[in-house]
């Protein structure tokens, strides 16, 4: 983020070279605590109440577990069809219960009996089927998910089903089974979940899609991903169709937009190959995408919004962090003062509606200054300097970040500084040197450093608002010590 830049004022001890190392050592932390942020959960599909007799034959299960299980298990295998399917409702419901499940995978056979119904040619049966074992996927307890083994096969070979509600609901049963087990995991891979899921992306459902999402989301979250999973995901078709799926326009459906924006947030974090997500245009859509949730805020339509602009904001601002983007133009892929201008207005919602987000938004603007002047300029352009500042005291997170973002545009020499200046910079300034945090201080200390390297006028101002007086407040603090001194003799010296 720093680069060695010449001038007359040069305090030995916090020399811009120093603060080049401090930005990337910070910058290097958050990004670790981005990529560690993971959103691993399951979801359940039930979309029916239970009726009277239903409630009733819970309890019975409840009641006599194993015994109630083993004749459910027998009435599922014979009789008329109809019967055979009351029986795996009963069964389905008593499976939303941890001790039934519990019971279930203990008793032998059991597993091998639901399979079987699984792929009988009867497709009620096959869909109560589906749904005991979708009911059995989300369970907390890693074990039951190991139980569901045998029919890991069968889910994926049912993704090609002609039935859209059979394959969303063996999507998320697969999305469930997969975050919870390694076992799962490896069984899968051989088996060509990779491929399955592909073909699935194809899909002109809607809800289809956000079950692939999910599904995949859970995959991506494997601790072995990087390793074992993200370079199929990345040689086959997947990535293209993902940010085919985040393109702005009428098709966009923001469920399906989340559930891939999570997607290829894990797959940037994996680090594994993002150039050739760079290459594939991802930066320019993603920056579309972000032009679009911006006007969706001035036209009021933000309801939901914050869900999609998190993964969004982390996966152009770790895109951002990569060597290839200005090697294949990724720069280029962002249009200046449009970005600048519609992360501001996502800015102000968030300061207004989901004040937790403003930390992704400022490390975004933090990324686009870091090493491009032509952001810097931007900002300056747009006069957007005091809606910056207005944003210090809101928490040290945010004064943090905002002091970083400021000392990006300083770092770019005295032309810039010459724009912060005169105006409402060196008072924000002097009022962070009373924040008790240390971050905020020293990141403050290292603006105050840049100013008055590239504004000697500074100097005096600071000087006549009594700043001497405000150091002296952290000279005695260890972290702190050196930065006050060099700061201290060069207002001396000026």
């Amino acid at each position: 983020m720093w680069s060695r830049r010449q001038g007359r004022l040069r305090p030995v001890v916090c020399g811009v070279e120093e603060l080049r190392r401090r930005g990337r050592e910070r910058e290097a932390v958050l990004r670790k605590a981005r990529r560690e942020q993971q959103l691993v959960s399951k979801r359940l599909l039930r979309d029916d109440a239970p009726e009277e007799a239903g409630e009733g034959c819970v309890s019975a299960i409840l009641g006599e577990t194993e015994l109630q299980v083993q004749q459910l298990l027998r009435q599922a295998q014979r009789g008329t069809e109809e019967k055979r399917e009351r029986a795996l409702v009963s069964l389905r419901r008593g499976l939303q219960h941890p001790e039934t499940q519990q019971t279930f995978i203990r008793l032998e056979g059991s597993m091998r009996t639901l399979v079987g119904l699984l792929t009988s040619n009867q497709a009620l049966l096959q869909l109560e089927a589906a749904r005991c074992l979708h009911e059995l996927s989300h369970s907390e307890q890693s074990t039951v998910a190991e139980a569901c083994l045998p029919a890991t096969s069968y889910l994926l070979t049912y993704l090609s089903s002609h039935s859209s509600d059979f394959i969303e609901l063996c999507l998320y049963t697969l999305g469930n089974l997969i975050v919870e087990s390694e076992a799962v995991r490896r069984q899968l891979l051989p088996q060509g979940i990779v491929p399955a899921l592909a073909a699935c992306i194809q899909s002109p459902h809607v809800a289809v899609l956000e079950a692939l999402g999910f599904a995949l989301s859970q995959l991506l979250q494997a601790k072995e991903a990087p390793e074992t999973i993200i370079p199929s995901i990345l040689a086959s078709t997947l990535p293209q169709h993902m940010l085919q799926l985040l393109q702005p326009g009428p098709k966009l459906n923001p469920g399906v937009a989340v559930e891939f924006a999570w997607c290829l947030h894990y797959i940037i974090c994996s680090q594994v190959s993002n150039s050739l997500l760079i290459a594939h245009g991802a930066l320019s859509t993603l920056g579309l995408l972000l032009l679009d949730l911006a006007e969706a805020v001035q036209r009021s339509e933000d309801a939901g919004l914050e869900l999609l602009a998190c993964p969004v904001l982390r996966c152009v601002s770790n895109l951002l962090t990569e060597a290839e983007v200005e090697t294949v133009g990724g720069q280029m892929q962002l249009r200046d003062e449009r970005v600048v201008a519609a992360l501001f207005i996502l800015l102000q919602f968030f300061f207004q509606k989901q004040p937790s987000l403003l930390p992704e938004g400022l490390w975004l603007l933090n990324n686009l200054t870091a090493n491009s002047p032509s952001f810097c300029t931007s900002l300056l352009s747009l006069d957007l300097i005091e809606p910056l500042l207005q944003l210090l005291p809101l928490s040290n997170v945010v004064s943090v970040m905002v002091l970083t973002v400021l000392c990006n545009v300083a770092e770019k020499g005295p032309a810039y500084c010459q724009r912060l200046w005169p105006g409402p910079l060196l008072p924000a300034l002097l009022q962070t040197l009373f924040f008790s945090d240390t971050e905020v201080v020293g990141q403050s200390l290292e603006l105050l450093h840049l100013l008055f390297l590239y504004q000697p006028e500074a100097v005096q101002v600071f000087l006549q608002q009594s700043g001497l007086q405000a150091l002296e407040r952290h000279q005695e603090e260890a972290q702190l010590q050196d930065r006050v001194y060099a700061l201290q003799q060069a207002a001396l010296q000026g």
